[in-house]
């Protein structure tokens, strides 16, 4: 199996969607076994370190494999907390620290945005990457619920997924061949968050009708 280099996965993100191979993990090299290439410029995975794995951690990996933005999506307390060490593991890699970015942008387990406001912010840092060519990695705890429904708006708002529905089938695609899926068989984790992104719009298509915009679930899922 051929596998891209990080210079042919910036090429092949200036592919139309059509033109792009699927599964991508079948040509771009996966990281980390919990992990998936949602578009050429983004890794989906599971929390990326642990201090009980501090001498073979996933964060080099994924350094190692081009990423250079992380967007954290877990809470404050839940996991034991990276950023601290992010500079310090990419200087060990012979990586420019200063070129390495940390957003955390906190979404509570199984459940939703508190906006959809708070949604674009993540996306706009998305979009932001993309346009500077950069890899980004967008994780949680598990890579799974919150992660899926940010990558799910993400391949709405970026034109690659016609709508919400085709979003989740691409991700379904690529959840396939995580080695997790035998575990957890779908992404997102929760009946709201599958809702969440099947009602997202790309921001360019919304009406100034209020009516015409993404709203949030009624029922919220438990933590």
């Amino acid at each position: 199996m051929s596998s891209y280099s990080r210079a042919d996965q910036r090429l092949l993100a200036k592919l139309s969607p059509v033109q792009r191979p699927y599964p991508l993990n079948a040509v771009c090299t996966r990281p980390i076994p919990n992990s998936y290439w949602a578009t050429p410029l983004l890794l989906a995975c599971e929390y990326p370190w642990s201090p009980k794995s501090f001498k073979k951690p996933k964060l080099d990996a994924l350094l190692k494999a081009g990423v250079r933005t992380f967007i954290d999506l877990t809470e404050c307390g839940e996991l034991s907390p990276y950023s601290a060490i992010l500079s310090g593991r990419a200087a060990m890699l012979g990586i420019d620290p200063a070129c390495i970015e940390y957003h955390n942008f906190p979404i509570r387990d199984r459940s939703l945005p508190q906006s959809v406001e708070y949604m674009n912010s993540v996306l706009d840092v998305l979009r932001d990457n993309e346009t500077r060519g950069r890899i980004s990695a967008v994780h949680c705890r598990g890579g799974i619920g919150r992660t899926g429904m940010v990558v799910g708006c993400w391949l709405v708002q970026s034109g690659i997924a016609k709508d919400g529905d085709e979003a989740l089938r691409i991700i379904a695609k690529e959840w396939c061949t995580v080695e997790k899926c035998k575990r957890f068989p779908h992404s997102p984790e929760t009946g709201p968050q599958f809702e969440f992104v099947q009602s997202w719009i790309r921001r360019d298509q919304c009406c100034a009708d209020s009516s015409s915009r993404v709203t949030l679930p009624a029922i919220q899922a438990s933590a």
